[in-house]
């Protein structure tokens, strides 16, 4: 499911904009979910409560307080692989958004071809990325994860925690399965519970690992012997 927010301080702006988008996922088949805000301050006060939950986000630049080019460098630094789009009444400000790795730029009120071109463009960059973000659902919220902020992965009953330096994501599943997912990606499993990032690994002995940020997870006397080995072979490449 794509995840989209559109932040506009005119309400008949986001409502044209949300009218456009879901005619248009309609059209194309894709599920989607469309979130509404009215300020920058909103939309950055939402995204610190559900990080990495939007991969699409349409920007107002003229905004009051904060404007869309002070709220797209404060998201670009929280969420690297956030789309972001520029909508705008005016063509001033068509490169500023270049700094801060913009999408594209849309002009007021966005044009269906256009639109169709922004959203192609998006889901192509999201699937270019999609090797580096780790991908998982807790009810009909999406979280989109950059695998280089993961840290570990931890087991518990049917939950799963993703652990990363600034929150943790759970959701249900099964680890064997998370490791599958992430058999290419640098992760090592070093206890029936953790399966931990070798990337995140500051130091290891034969009983446990420490993670970056202090964390010290166990390693399982079934999984010494190829634990230590993968995770000495991921730190000496």
């Amino acid at each position: 499911m794509l995840q989209i927010g559109i932040c506009d301080d005119q309400q008949q702006a986001r409502l044209a904009l949300q009218w456009a988008l879901e005619r248009l996922l309609e059209r194309r088949a894709i599920q989607g979910q469309i979130y509404k805000f009215s300020s920058g301050e909103g939309l950055l006060g939402w995204i610190k409560k559900h990080p990495a939950e939007l991969d699409l986000v349409f920007l107002d630049i003229e905004m009051s307080k904060i404007n869309g080019m002070d709220t797209a460098r404060k998201l670009r630094k929280s969420d690297i692989g956030l789309q972001l789009v520029f909508v705008s009444g005016y063509v001033d400000y068509v490169y500023d958004g270049y700094s801060v790795g913009a999408l594209g730029y849309l002009l007021k009120p966005a044009k269906e071809r256009q639109l169709d071109d922004i959203l192609t463009r998006a889901l192509s960059a999201l699937y270019r990325n999609s090797n580096e973000v780790y991908v998982c659902r807790n009810g009909d919220s999406f979280y989109r994860i950059p695998r280089i902020n993961i840290l570990y992965f931890a087991s518990d009953k049917r939950q799963i925690h993703c652990v990363t330096n600034e929150c943790t994501y759970t959701f249900y599943g099964k680890l064997d399965e998370v490791e599958q997912e992430l058999s290419n990606g640098g992760f090592v499993r070093i206890h029936q519970r953790y399966l931990v990032r070798a990337g995140a690994v500051e130091h290891m002995d034969s009983s446990e690992v420490t993670l970056r940020g202090g964390h010290r997870l166990s390693i399982s006397r079934s999984c010494q012997t190829t634990a230590m080995a993968a995770l000495t072979r991921a730190l000496l490449e």
